[in-house]
């Protein structure tokens, strides 16, 4: 076997991030990565016996050493970048990084687009009882049942955004276009056409369906409670794209049980991979695996995003998608 290249730049990767299933080779050839998940070493070792020569970390959201902690950062003392594979930061200390002077670069809206179409499907999937009418057929319900229960129709719905960034944005114009009537909530005022709130309360009372696409933050985790869903009717669809923990997750369970509200759509849970067992046998919620963002597009994009922000760093020019930047 070849010895590896010391010349190329060197990236510690933290969390296994999905793109090293698709783009590992092309990466390997242009950085020396270390990969934690390729060592016979416990994390901690690994950690350790590169933690003094790291300048550059890549990281994702999920899996075994993707919450770069502020004990956890101070262990590089040469650390001065961190690209992560996500568009969310909240697995990254950033106050730490600003102090330290590490710059932040994050996937910013490489994967808006796909997201959006998710978040209009598992509302129409919601609605229109795609999955549940699947399953119907597929359990040989139709010659013995007869006609499938009505469902709902997607125009006309009044739709609340919570969080219009890029993705809640592109989500609205998706959604205006099916004839709904979009409003929303967000940090600040935006330049649209649409009415805004600065509570999500009085949000959801005016609204029938609210798309949760807002970052996890200390100021939106939780922030969807049974005092917001009870305001949203028991004709209230739910769908989240966002994070598990900006949900009260039994809270909502709850409330669907119970009738309270109509559906939910979730792409996102608060404890990943695990699914509360209650939500797996309800037929008004849709369920996936937190994969809103994957598409062959979007990973051929983050490719490009993740790699020239390296390439950026190394040859010491601004970065493509900086959060932070020393």
């Amino acid at each position: 076997m070849a010895e590896p290249n010391t010349e190329m730049p060197e990236v510690l990767v933290l969390g296994r991030p999905t793109i090293f299933q698709f783009y590992d080779e092309q990466l390997s050839q242009k950085f020396r990565i270390l990969k934690p998940w390729e060592s016979s070493l416990p994390l901690d070792q690994f950690i350790s016996t590169h933690a003094q020569s790291v300048q550059a970390v890549m990281c994702s959201p999920k899996g075994i050493g993707s919450q770069l902690s502020s004990s956890l950062l101070r262990l590089f003392p040469l650390l001065r970048l961190i690209v992560t594979t996500s568009a969310g930061v909240d697995h990254i200390d950033l106050a730490e990084c600003r102090r330290r002077g590490i710059s932040v670069a994050s996937a910013a809206t490489v994967f808006s687009e796909d997201v959006a179409d998710f978040a209009v499907g598992l509302l129409i999937d919601v609605l229109r009882k795609i999955s549940a009418a699947d399953r119907f057929v597929k359990n040989g319900l139709w010659p013995v049942q007869g006609d499938f229960p009505l469902c709902s129709k997607v125009g006309s719905r009044k739709v609340g955004i919570v969080g219009l960034g890029s993705i809640g944005l592109k989500v609205a114009q998706r959604l205006e276009a099916f004839g709904c009537i979009i409003s929303y909530i967000s940090r600040k005022k935006k330049p649209v056409p649409y009415p805004f709130y600065t509570d999500v309360h009085e949000l959801a009372t005016r609204c029938d369906v609210l798309v949760i696409c807002c970052a996890s933050t200390d100021q939106t985790r939780h922030l969807i409670d049974e005092e917001v869903l009870l305001a949203l009717g028991k004709e209230g669809i739910i769908i989240n794209i966002a994070r598990g923990d900006i949900i009260k997750e039994m809270e909502l369970i709850q409330c669907l049980v119970q009738g309270k509200i109509a559906g939910a759509g979730l792409d996102v849970f608060k404890n990943e991979p695990n699914v509360p067992e209650e939500l797996l046998s309800l037929d008004n919620v849709v369920l996936s695996q937190h994969v809103a963002f994957l598409t062959e597009e979007s990973f051929r994009d983050l490719y490009e995003l993740i790699s020239g922000n390296l390439e950026a760093f190394f040859l010491n020019k601004p970065l493509l998608s900086p959060v932070l930047d020393d």
